[in-house]
């Protein structure tokens, strides 16, 4: 009889009464509050029938796991603001953050921000990618700005702000990867031949010849290099500078990289964060004698500087001893090209002609991954993207078909004929 009599259900149980108002309430306990009270969720409908299906809905999600945790409702702007500067800032490269806070400063809260975060849906998103693009941004800033969102939301579902990444639903914006044509056999002499009538030309030769991405050439110490043996480890990455005004009180009007009392606020090198990354490759002959030399011309550079030599131990160095600025390396390459009369290209070319005398030369997969620095489960892709079909391989290819087809008694029958 008790148990009839009981109109106060069981703590933590679901809840559903008629109300005062005439409409039927439903009260379900989801959870846990930040102060430790218990997070009742609180349904309304005009039946029982549908409070009793909506209070049903709310527990199955709760126990999948699937409800927005209480407290803040976030907007995107706020969400994403909060992320790239508490979450994402303290764990990733600078390099990554500068990405990250570059599309959501400038694309994102823009483009999105008003939306309420557990509002957001994908078709929002792949509008907004249309008119990125609408506006003169890339494809490439489009899927950039994609790859973004699509983590911050990550974070978010993690932390059980939204029940689900809209980012990983939509579309993302489409890529179609450029035709790159890497530099034949005798553009690369020729490219060295002008490299030589330059300071640091060993620079070139080692970006030609070894395949080395900007940031590990510009960070290889001689700490690294052994001629001797004749080997060098990559180990550390160049970033790319960044600068804030040292003008104080009296300020220069000029942007910070160009305040004449600029102040460096990030390291000039950080280690290579990948395993692949972090390699040995060995040095042919040749380009060990143009170390040598570049050595030697180094010693003298730091003889004349006497006292202003930084000292810092890079193999290319400015000439006091200091870091190379990226900037400068890309216009450097861009006057070399100019020079050599070779076609126009990027700096990153000279990694893609790499790869591809070392798919000429017949060189193991599995050394020319250790070279180049991909990583195990991608490498196979990085091949693919990297090395490219010559006009010579494809007729080295034709030969070989042809021999295995025609055989020399097909070939005598023809000649007969």
């Amino acid at each position: 009889m008790a148990e009839k009599n009981r109109t106060r259900q069981p703590n933590g149980a679901s809840s559903i009464y008629l109300g005062k108002d005439g409409k039927w309430h439903g009260r379900v306990t989801v959870g846990v509050r930040d102060d430790g009270r218990p997070d009742r969720r609180h349904i309304e409908r005009k039946t029982k029938a549908e409070v009793t299906k909506a209070v049903r809905e709310m527990e199955r999600a709760r126990d999948d796991k699937k409800l927005r945790k209480p407290g803040q409702s976030w907007t995107l702007q706020a969400w994403l603001e909060h992320w790239v500067e508490n979450i994402a800032k303290p764990y990733v490269s600078e390099n990554t953050y500068d990405g990250y806070e570059v599309d959501v400063r400038v694309h994102l809260v823009p483009g999105l921000g008003a939306h309420k975060l557990d509002r957001l849906e994908p078709e929002h998103l792949e509008r907004f990618y249309g008119k990125m693009q609408a506006s003169g941004s890339s494809a490439g800033t489009a899927h950039h700005t994609h790859r973004t969102i699509r983590v911050a939301l990550g974070e978010a579902v993690r932390r059980g702000h939204v029940t689900t990444n809209a980012a990983e639903i939509a579309k993302a914006p489409r890529l179609e990867e450029e035709d790159i044509e890497p530099y034949t056999i005798e553009e690369v002499q020729r490219l060295l031949v002008e490299a030589a009538k330059l300071r640091n030309s060993a620079r070139w030769v080692v970006a030609l010849a070894l395949g080395l991405r900007q940031g590990e050439a510009l960070g290889l110490h001689w700490e690294d290099v052994d001629l001797d043996a004749g080997y060098t480890r990559i180990r550390k990455n160049r970033l790319r500078p960044k600068y804030a005004h040292g003008c104080g009180t009296n300020p220069c009007g000029r942007k910070a990289g160009y305040c004449p009392k600029r102040e460096q606020t990030r390291r000039e090198h950080k280690s290579t964060k990948s395993r692949a990354g972090r390699r040995t490759i060995g040095l042919p002959d040749p380009l060990i004698k143009i170390l040598r030399l570049h050595k030697e011309a180094q010693e003298r550079e730091r003889i004349a500087a006497g006292a202003d030599w930084e000292g810092k131990g890079y193999v290319f160095a400015s000439p006091i001893g200091g870091a190379l600025s990226p900037n400068t390396d890309f216009h450097i390459w861009k006057r070399l090209l100019r020079d050599a009369g070779v076609r126009n290209g990027r700096l990153h070319d000279a990694r893609h002609t790499a790869a591809t005398v070392l798919l000429i030369l017949g060189v193991p997969d599995v050394v020319v991954d250790a070279i180049m620095g991909w990583e195990p489960g991608g490498a196979a892709r990085m091949r693919a993207r990297y090395m490219h079909v010559t006009g010579s391989m494809l007729k080295k290819v034709a030969d070989q078909v042809g021999h295995a087809l025609w055989d020399s008694d097909w070939r005598s029958r023809q000649t007969e004929t």
